[in-house]
């Protein structure tokens, strides 16, 4: 089985593409033979109502459904997949370089989202050398990791740290650990960051964070780095945005355990390294974000010696993001051409299934994630197709694998596999 996640390529019907959404939109050849030969449903990823972020979409399609309480956070996971030295007490936090304007109100999350790597870590490294915590034995690191990603963890030698506190990105909520995007309007401004809980702990936790940003926005404004930046004509580093925070290393079944299986994968983002990691999956080096023919190459090259890899193509999430319908559009068209002809080409299709879904679905006309459905298509040889000739979000509900929780995708593509093989 080779199970691809397109990130975030579910949609809804856009203006600017007639009213059709991205994926009926997009001139799919090959994704439509694929389909055509197999069948399709449809997946909520986590939960209605719940809007996810990428990490815990994943986690559930991959089959691990978590309880609030026992998920470790998105910080943690992306402090785990870049090689932070964390451990359990620690708190580490997902968070975004940000532009705030001069009344401190954020003009772009994402601060442009290209970064330059030299002014991300330059900036990191004048915050950890310039930040003066009231806890003096108490010590941060700041970590960048891809265009406006960073990774931030604090360490105070003396007190584990509490992950019961909220998130200063004004976009996201924290519920029991897991990020959730919220509904927001165009003024935004950082949030303080308050504790969930009534002890000790979540209060003196609240109050580092609370901390670490009103002195790291002021260092940013002072820096050598933003002084550059403005003569160049680019976005400010106003401010890092926080979220997500957790304080404890995620105890979970190895997915090989789980599944009895070689299960392998091909991620590039911190995020889905983390996972990779979490869940001891073996993983494949190929290429980078957009090297599409390299990675179906890998895929296919990895089933003589693998019986499962799941691939994570980040495409198509970042024109949701953007608001950017047409590009999305053309994200599909590129990876149809380019990953999924390079795939077929590659794999014997009587022996091997393709399964493709996504974690979430990012409409652009809400530029961020959405609870809304996402199609799920298996197919091979010997899976019967149940008429599907497409896979987009309204064939998707009329076929014959129906309506799935993201935590059965997994299981319900290797019944239908072994059961029709």
């Amino acid at each position: 089985m080779i199970y691809v996640l397109l990130d975030g390529v579910g949609d809804l019907p856009h203006p600017d593409l007639q009213g059709k959404t991205p994926l009926e939109a997009a001139n799919t050849p090959t994704l439509d033979k694929i389909a055509s030969n197999g069948c399709i449903g449809e997946v909520i990823s986590v939960g209605k109502g719940i809007a996810p972020e990428s990490d815990i979409a994943v986690f559930n399609m991959l089959g691990y459904k978590f309880n609030h309480a026992e998920y470790a956070g998105r910080g943690v996971i992306e402090a785990i997949g870049i090689g932070i030295d964390f451990k359990d007490g620690d708190l580490a936090l997902r968070g975004n370089y940000s532009t705030l304007n001069d009344d401190e109100v954020i003009i772009d999350r994402r601060a442009g989202r290209n970064i330059e790597k030299e002014d991300a870590d330059g900036i990191a490294k004048e915050i950890e050398e310039k930040i003066k915590l009231s806890s003096p034995d108490t010590s941060v690191v700041v970590s960048p990791t891809i265009g406006h990603r960073v990774t931030v963890r604090i360490r105070a030698n003396s007190r584990k740290l509490s992950s019961k506190i909220t998130n200063t990105d004004p976009a996201y909520s924290n519920i029991g650990g897991m990020g959730v995007a919220k509904a927001v309007g165009d003024f935004l401004k950082i949030e303080k960051c308050l504790p969930l809980e009534d002890d000790e702990d979540s209060k003196f936790t609240a109050n580092i964070v609370n901390e670490f940003s009103e002195q790291s926005i002021r260092i940013m404004k002072e820096s050598q780095v933003n002084k550059k930046r403005k003569e160049q004509g680019k976005k400010q580093l106003s401010c890092i945005l926080l979220r997500d925070a957790g304080n404890k290393y995620p105890d979970v079944i190895p997915i090989n355990e789980k599944y009895s299986m070689q299960f392998s994968c091909i991620v590039d983002m911190p995020v889905e390294i983390g996972i990779s990691n979490v869940l001891k999956m073996k993983a494949f080096e190929a290429g980078g974000l957009t090297d599409y023919e390299e990675k179906a190459r890998v895929a296919a090259k990895a089933m003589e010696t693998q019986n499962s890899i799941y691939v994570h193509l980040k495409g198509p999430d970042e024109f949701g993001h953007d608001g950017d319908a047409i590009g999305k559009m053309k994200n599909i068209e590129e990876i149809d051409q380019r990953f999924f002809k390079t795939l077929v080409e590659n794999i014997d299709s009587s022996k091997v299934a393709i399964v493709i879904s996504a974690d979430h679905s990012t409409p652009c006309i809400n530029k961020g994630h959405s609870d809304d459905p996402v199609p799920v298509l298996v197919s091979a040889d010997f899976i019967q197709n149940d008429g599907t000739t497409r896979m987009t979000e309204e064939q998707a509900k009329k076929g014959s694998i129906g309506l799935l929780q993201g935590a059965a995708v997994v299981p319900k593509a290797l019944e239908l596999i072994k059961s029709q093989k």
